[in-house]
């Protein structure tokens, strides 16, 4: 599995996206963030035996964490000026064709976002360009910890 990139989102911006930055459970996912800001975010996994269920196929939850991660971060990065980040508070994802292995490329953009809540969709393409799966992921923007706003 890839390590994720060294990759930042953007000069304005101090959200480290690197490899040594990510927690574990986000490195065994295996999201490698390509490009990242506040209207989308681009990324990719590389799928293979450490996604599988028991029954040799990509688990599902490897998608709903990059939907969830990816829309995290873009919706967060829309908000990062007025002190807040958004963490999601609901994520449909619908899993569309199974995968045992490639890499998966993911979109994630805004439908909406709004003062207090964001809904972005993110799309989950493997390399024939079909989709493996889509989610929606809305989101609330909160106050960022230690800002001593409520």
């Amino acid at each position: 599995m890839q390590e994720p990139a060294d990759t930042q989102p953007g000069p304005d911006t101090d959200v480290d996206l690197s490899a040594e930055a990510a927690s574990r459970f986000l490195v065994a996912a295996g999201l490698v963030v390509d490009s990242a800001d506040g209207t989308r975010v681009t990324g990719h996994v590389d799928l293979g035996p450490d996604h599988y269920t028991p029954w040799g196929v990509v688990h599902g939850g490897v998608y709903t964490t990059a939907i969830e991660s990816a829309a995290s971060l873009g919706a967060s990065l829309a908000v990062q000026d007025r002190g807040q980040f958004a963490v999601g508070v609901h994520n449909a994802t619908d899993f569309l064709r199974p995968a045992t292995s490639g890499r998966a490329e993911v979109i994630a953009e805004p439908l909406q976002q709004g003062r207090v809540q964001q809904l972005w969709l993110v799309t989950i393409t493997g390399e024939r360009g079909k989709t493996l799966a889509r989610g929606q992921l809305r989101l609330q923007n909160v106050p960022l910890p230690g800002t001593g706003t409520n």
